[in-house]
């Protein structure tokens, strides 16, 4: 496979990394000298210094041999013009682009087949939205990621000195719970674990789970905290992911917005119907007490400045918000941010580059999704009719190193599986891994 992309930033970055684990044929087409320096010391990509839309440069890069165009940089009409030319010069397969702006990324007419044919476009404020309102339903989580259309979920828990899960190894916690339940990941400080029976859990660890949706709540009871979804929700940024967030869940939670731009405000009381718009400084201690900070079952910093939105959610924090998710794009911050006690953090390059990374996929791999701080990958994938794994007991198979499964999905049926269960083809497996296994769990499914 040949992929091709244009914008070096951290977005094209991580998917060029994620990519040359692959082994994929990449190259990155960039005009910024420091992005290009950075991947070609760090990465085996090659790279050519240009414009993204510049026809010569993409010809150099051999788009006319490419599988795949991804145009990722900052500006919606660099990234339309390169899978413009994409298809028109080069007729490229398939052309992914990151398209921010509404007027464009609505226009289904503009960019389907007939015209740009970009298929799929990434709303990177619209996906962050997304990952905010997953949250919003099920609060206990410091990460959900959605699949087979949310019937199965993914996500993220932290475990804390109170937690009946602390000191517990995962082969006692099974058998004494008598419940479908499987941890796929640990992560532990600066590390990703795919657990054996004979791990423990550590107070601070976050622990990742594949659940029905079905059965979120009974799962909470095990977890020992609430499924109540966020009725109370305090945004501190009324840009476009406040704005999306908003309306996505303002027919069924009280929505306040602060924010300090007047234009803005303007624009968010004509178009948001139920949600409370306040003009305003969102680390005002005084504001956030006179609109009851206290009483907020989230508080959610979603401003263009990410040491903002750090501040904004300790005071938050501090003075008795719930729960507090934060914003943050620079990926040094997030850990940093994760140290500070901020449950939730949320990085839209790394969001973005994940969503992308979905639909760059090879064989019966489904999806890709990074958990863990980008240490860790949940792959969905299909059993082909040669894989070796057919009729297979599940304790039986040898599975590569740092992998686990964690859900069969067989027809309408989702199985939290045991050792005792066969896997047939056609099953569709989660499967949670290391990076470094993942060219190998391919292997076995063909």
């Amino acid at each position: 496979m040949r992929v091709i992309i244009v914008g070096a930033g951290e977005v094209g970055y991580q998917i060029a990394k994620f990519l040359t684990l692959e082994s994929v044929e990449v190259v990155v087409i960039d005009k910024d000298k420091n992005n290009l320096k950075r991947i070609s010391e760090e990465l085996d990509v090659a790279v050519i210094e240009a414009e993204g839309g510049d026809p010569s440069a993409l010809k150099e890069a051999g788009a006319d041999k490419a599988d795949i165009l991804l145009a990722v940089t900052n500006s919606d009409e660099t990234n339309m013009i390169a899978c413009l030319l994409g298809k028109a010069m080069f007729n490229v397969p398939r052309k992914i682009a990151r398209i921010r702006n509404p007027d464009y990324f609505f226009n289904k007419e503009l960019l389907g087949k007939s015209n740009l044919d970009i298929d799929p476009a990434i709303n990177p404020e619209l996906e962050v939205a997304k990952a905010i309102t997953r949250l919003l339903e099920i609060p206990f989580a410091t990460e959900v990621e959605d699949f087979e259309n949310g019937a199965v979920k993914v996500i993220g828990f932290k475990v804390d000195a109170k937690s009946h899960l602390t000191g517990k190894s995962l082969k006692n916690l099974r058998t004494s719970i008598k419940k479908e339940f499987i941890i796929g990941v640990i992560e532990r400080d600066d590390k990703a674990i795919v657990p054996s029976g004979s791990d423990t859990i550590e107070e601070g660890d976050t622990i990742y789970m594949p659940i029905k949706k079905v059965d979120i709540g009974d799962i909470a009871k095990l977890l020992e905290v609430s499924t109540k979804p966020s009725k109370k929700v305090m945004l501190l940024g009324g840009g476009r992911i406040g704005y999306y967030v908003a309306s996505t869940v303002e027919n069924r939670a009280d929505i306040k917005i602060i924010e300090k731009d007047e234009e803005r405000c303007k624009f968010l009381s004509k178009y948001l119907g139920k949600s409370l718009i306040l003009c305003g400084d969102g680390t005002d201690q005084k504001l956030l007490l006179e609109e009851n900070i206290c009483d907020m079952d989230m508080f959610v910093a979603v401003s263009n400045n990410e040491e903002l939105n750090i501040m904004a959610s300790l005071l938050a924090k501090k003075l008795g918000a719930k729960k507090v998710i934060s914003i943050v794009n620079r990926i040094d911050y997030i850990q940093l941010a994760h140290s500070l006690g901020i449950q939730a953090v949320l990085s839209p390059r790394l969001i973005t580059a994940n969503t992308i990374l979905r639909y760059v996929r090879k064989g019966d791999v489904l999806s890709l999704t990074s958990i863990a701080e980008d240490m860790a990958e949940v792959m969905e994938v299909r059993v082909g009719k040669t894989s070796s794994l057919i009729g297979k007991v599940l304790k039986d198979v040898k599975l590569p190193m740092a992998s686990i499964v964690g859900t069969i999905i067989r027809e309408d049926k989702i199985i939290i599986p045991t050792g005792k269960d066969i896997i047939l083809e056609n099953d569709k497996l989660i499967i949670f891994t290391l990076r470094e296994s993942i060219k190998d769990v391919e292997k076995i499914l063909i």
